[in-house]
């Protein structure tokens, strides 16, 4: 285990006290991704060949266009589009010896499905999203040996602000390979408590939030409610709504 690199930034997530320190973690590993990918790097030819033969995902495509660095983005397309462009004249040259060969227009499933199959895997990877994956690989890892080793981290994983239901099951899949029997019974527990009461808090919250809306309630405070609906719905799926869940760099 290097403690530097994969201890700190588990800690720091734990520290934020964000809803799910995963999130957190995968928040802002994904925002440090496109900044690198538009940055220096874009420029670096092994990154540019990764880019290039990958792609990149409609939802990264969004975030890296928020960016506003247009250049960077358009340099990233273009050799793209070029690479793709060379895997579709191979589709077209396929698609052309089965009608010149005189058989069967392609009107057969399997023919036709191998060339959209052949299409669709044009654009099915995205070189953000494996990457991203690669780092919450990491951080699983080092989250449930931290639990194993540092009584300290256990202690304060209890009493943080929970986990969303997606990355409990991912912790939850970790453990059965770095931890005993008996420690995966006790991990397992903790993960499911930080989902199951959080979310009964959130829905609580939420459920008070459509009644704030009948005329008699109209005086009564919010309480916590406004939040409900982004606070459910990472909850739920993973952060997706709302804020940001980690402490953005000052500039």
């Amino acid at each position: 285990m290097k403690y530097q690199i994969d201890t700190i930034p588990v800690w720091e997530a734990l520290e934020f006290q964000g809803p799910c320190m995963l999130c957190t973690l995968r928040a802002k590993t994904e925002a440090g991704e496109i900044d690198r990918v538009l940055g220096a790097s874009v420029m670096e030819p092994d990154v540019r060949v990764k880019t290039n033969e990958t792609g990149i995902c409609c939802k990264h495509q969004q975030m890296m266009f928020a960016t506003q660095n247009r250049l960077a983005h358009a340099l990233l397309m273009d050799t793209h589009a070029m690479e793709v462009q060379k895997k579709l004249q191979k589709i077209k040259t396929q698609a052309e010896r089965l009608r010149e060969s005189g058989g069967k227009p392609l009107t057969g499933r399997t023919q036709d499905t191998e060339i959209a199959d052949k299409l669709r895997a044009l654009t099915a990877r995205c070189i953000v999203c494996e990457t991203i994956a690669t780092h919450m690989e990491r951080y699983l890892y080092t989250l449930v040996y931290l639990w194993k080793t540092d009584p300290k981290f256990k202690q304060r994983l209890a009493q943080s602000h929970g986990l969303c239901v997606p990355h409990s099951a991912d912790l939850i899949e970790a453990s059965a390979k770095h931890l005993r029997a008996k420690e995966r019974k006790e991990f397992i527990l903790c993960c499911l408590r930080l989902v199951d009461e959080p979310l009964a808090e959130d829905e609580k919250d939420l459920l008070w939030f459509t009644q704030k809306f009948d005329y008699r309630n109209q005086d009564k405070p919010w309480g916590n409610s406004k939040s409900a609906t982004e606070r459910t719905v990472n909850r739920l799926r993973g952060y997706c709504l709302g804020d940001v869940p980690y402490e953005k760099p000052k500039k």
